[in-house]
């Protein structure tokens, strides 16, 4: 059986599942840059995981933060 990532530890580190999903996205294309495979190698673990587990990981442990750029709603 796979592991999941800590999905309940990352929502506390945002306003909503949206915003959840808008920085693990970010995060999996900041891990991408490093290269083209779509598995790392766990930190802890050093068994292969996918990046999209490591980006939630990365968020749910306070390794990545996550802000929010305000728009403005003028018309």
């Amino acid at each position: 059986m796979s592991e999941r990532p800590n999905i309940e530890q990352a929502m506390k580190q945002v306003r909503s599942r949206y915003e959840l999903v808008h920085a693990a996205v970010k995060r999996t294309l900041q891990l991408m840059e490093e290269g083209e495979d779509i598995f790392i190698r766990d930190r802890k673990t050093g068994r292969l995981i996918k990046k999209t587990f490591q980006a939630i990981q990365d968020i749910a442990e306070g390794r990545v933060k996550v802000s929010i750029k305000e728009e403005n709603q003028g018309g």
